[in-house]
């Protein structure tokens, strides 16, 4: 049974690592979940501290995932509108994966300062920074997942 588990979890880390860079699948809770596959075998026991301490990490990841657009568009200079436009353009973008999860944010910036009467060009700079919330993510999900898959070799190894 041991030897199906550990198939199985380094299955979820393959698919977790997979949904950084695919928007349509859910990174970090995979690689997570391929972990707790990993601490029901025999081999392989983690403390319930360091498993809180992971699922608190995958929470913020996923959280942080969501947000990072948006701070984005705030931090290169956008206004309200930007800001608002970027989570509007987020959730539509939700609807239309996986393209939509990259350009949402994206458009939804640009035309939400568009709206609140900016020039094109200051729409264009929070709809770029909108973008590069978008990579931080990603940066930040590739991060967690390859932690995990480190400690998947640690533990086994």
């Amino acid at each position: 049974m041991d030897i199906v588990l550990v198939i199985l979890a380094a299955v979820f880390l393959f698919v977790g690592m997979l949904g950084c860079i695919l928007p349509m699948l859910p990174g970090p809770p995979l690689a997570y979940a391929g972990m707790l596959l990993l601490h029901l075998t025999d081999r392989v026991q983690f403390t319930t501290g360091q498993l809180l301490v992971w699922l608190l990490i995958v929470v913020v990841t996923v959280v942080l995932d969501y947000v990072t657009p948006l701070l984005g568009s705030k931090y290169s200079g956008g206004s309200k509108w930007g800001e608002r436009g970027c989570m509007i353009g987020t959730v539509i973008g939700l609807f239309f994966a996986p393209w939509g999860i990259i350009i949402g944010p994206f458009v939804g910036a640009v035309v939400g300062e568009l709206l609140g009467d900016k020039e094109l060009s200051q729409a264009l700079k929070s709809g770029f920074g909108s973008f590069l919330g978008f990579l931080f993510g990603t940066v930040l999900k590739l991060g967690v997942c390859g932690y995990f898959i480190w400690q998947f070799f640690k533990a086994l190894f």
